[in-house]
């Protein structure tokens, strides 16, 4: 399953309550940190491309890189050629981690899912929507960037019209948390539901 939405449209509460409900979820934020932490090749793959956009203990100073990319196209693209390979591979090594272990339902968490062309990858596509002005709204008030600099994020991604028209299940995040967890209760539910008659045997009750 993939699920993706607009930057501070509650994908991350999606991602938690499908965790809940017993999913594996597989962050490719947290991945995308990964690979670029301190040592490895991704890391310096980004120095060598972008200058020594370090912190003082030598890790990624992500606030300063991304203000410079997300303010440049080119820029981003080089970016997401060095990281995205490494994310993918990572990924697909952590899915196979998860079915081993028995999971039945595996989610990848994904906010660039539609840009990256990863849309028709997936047996189910999850899209959380929220107005843009609330979405800005929100990265200001609980992530601490300006408006300039959210209205930013938001254009780095793809338009909501383009995940709209992907998506094969809409996800309302406008609301209030309890009411986003609760969409995703009655989603999990219908998909139980399905995968149980798939599974009973035919002519059963």
């Amino acid at each position: 399953m993939g699920l993706t939405g607009g930057i501070a449209a509650g994908k991350s509460v999606v991602a938690r309550r499908l965790a809940a409900h017993g999913a594996a979820v597989i962050d490719h934020d947290v991945l995308a940190r990964e690979v670029v932490d301190v040592g490895t090749p991704g890391l310096a793959a980004v120095v060598e491309e972008f200058g020594p956009v370090l912190d003082a203990l030598g890790r990624l100073d992500r606030r300063a890189l991304g203000e410079r990319v997300f303010a440049d196209p080119k820029a981003l693209d080089r970016l997401n050629a060095i990281v995205h390979p490494l994310v993918r591979e990572a990924a697909r090594e952590a899915e196979a981690r998860a079915v081993a272990d028995g999971h039945d339902v595996v989610v990848h968490d994904i906010p660039l899912l539609v840009e990256t062309g990863q849309a028709g990858h997936f047996d189910v596509l999850v899209v959380v929507d929220a107005p843009a002005e609330l979405r800005v709204e929100r990265l200001v008030r609980e992530r601490g960037l300006g408006r300039e600099a959210a209205w930013a994020r938001l254009a780095a991604q793809a338009d909501d019209e383009a995940r709209l028209e992907a998506a094969d299940v809409v996800l309302d995040g406008s609301g209030e948390v309890a009411e986003l967890e609760a969409q995703v209760d009655a989603v999990w539910a219908r998909w139980a539901r399905a995968r149980s008659a798939q599974a009973a045997p035919e002519g059963g009750a």
